[in-house]
C-alpha cells in the first residue's frame, strides 16, 4: 500500500519535515516523501492543493500533511484537501498561550531566519573544521571545541563538519594511520588538548566494507588491517581515559548528538 506525506511551509519546511519524519519513521510504512518550502502566495498553495488531491486520486490513500504556516487561508486550503492534515505548532502554541497570557504574533520566515551571532558562530566554526580536517594542522588544536579523532573512514569529517553547520562548534579531527600503529599514543598537540579529545570507533566488517568502496582489494581495507588498526586504537582509547563511542549503526545526527552530550558542548543554534 503506497503512502504519501507532504512536508509544506511558507518557510523553509525545516519544522514540519523534522516533526513529520520522526513521527512517520515510527511505522513499518513505505512512504514517499515530497518537501514544499516557500509556499508564499495562493497561486502557490492552490497548486500545491492540486497536487495533494491528485495524489489521493493516484494511490487511493490520503495524503499525510505536515505543515506550517503564518498565513490562516493557506491553512485552510490545505485542510479542505482530500489529506490527513497537521497543523505542526499549533498544539504547542495553544499550550504556551495559555501559560503566558497572550496570543502568539507569526512573521513570515522567522523560524529559520538569520540570527546573526549564531549564523557568525556557524560559518567561523565551518571555516574552522574545513581548515583543520583530517590532521591537516595541529596549530590551532587550543581554538578547537571538540578533537574527534580515530582511523580513516570512522566518520571523523562528516560529524565534524555537521556540527559546525548545524551547532557552531568548533570541530578539529584526526586520523591515526597505519604507520601510528606499532606505536601508537597521543602527539604532544593531541596530548596537551586531551580534555577536548573523543574518540569514534567501528566494527572491523562495516569498516571494511567503507573502504573497499574507495580502494578496492587493498591492504587498507582488508578485514584483518581494519581488525588490527581497530584494535589497537580502542587500546589507546582505554589508555589514555579518551571518551569514545562505536558509530556502526549511528547516523552523523546521532553520533553529534552523542558527542555534544558525552563533552558537554554548548549549541549555537539559534
Amino acid at each position: 500500500m503506497s503512502h504519501t506525506a507532504f512536508y509544506i511551509s511558507d518557510g523553509t519546511a525545516i519544522t514540519a519535515e523534522v516533526i513529520g519524519h520522526a513521527t512517520l519513521s515510527q511505522y513499518p510504512i513505505e512512504i514517499e516523501h515530497i518537501t514544499s518550502p516557500f509556499i508564499e502566495t495562493k497561486e502557490l498553495a492552490l497548486q500545491l492543493c492540486d497536487h495533494i488531491n491528485r495524489c489521493y486520486k493516484t494511490t487511493g490513500n490520503r495524503p499525510f500533511v505536515f505543515f506550517t504556516f503564518v498565513e490562516q487561508e493557506f491553512k485552510k486550503l490545505i485542510k479542505q484537501t482530500e489529506c490527513i492534515s497537521f497543523d505542526v505548532l499549533s498544539p504547542f502554541t495553544k499550550d504556551i498561550s495559555s501559560v503566558l497570557g497572550m496570543q502568539p504574533t507569526p512573521k513570515l520566515h522567522r523560524t529559520h531566519s538569520i540570527n546573526l551571532e549564531s549564523y557568525d558562530y556557524r560559518i567561523g566554526a565551518m571555516n574552522y573544521a574545513l581548515a583543520n580536517d583530517d590532521g591537516q594542522t595541529t596549530k590551532h588544536y587550543d581554538d578547537a571545541d571538540v578533537i574527534l579523532v580515530g582511523v580513516s573512514r570512522s566518520g571523523k569529517t562528516p560529524t565534524s563538519l555537521y556540527l559546525a553547520l548545524q551547532y557552531g562548534i568548533k570541530a578539529a579531527n584526526y586520523p591515526f594511520v597505519e604507520d601510528d600503529m606499532e606505536h601508537l599514543a597521543l602527539s604532544k598537540e593531541l596530548n596537551k588538548n586531551k580534555k577536548r579529545i573523543f574518540g569514534l570507533t567501528i566494527d572491523p566488517a562495516r569498516l571494511a566494507a567503507i573502504r573497499h568502496e574507495r580502494y578496492a582489494n587493498s591492504k587498507y581495507a582488508s578485514i584483518r588491517q581494519c581488525r588490527m588498526e581497530l584494535r589497537e586504537v580502542e587500546r589507546m582509547y582505554k589508555k589514555y581515559k579518551i571518551p569514545f563511542i562505536n558509530t556502526t549503526h549511528f547516523s552523523v545526527e546521532e553520533i553529534s548528538a552523542k558527542v555534544i552530550s558525552e563533552m558537554g558542548l554548548e549549541r549555537r543554534k539559534y
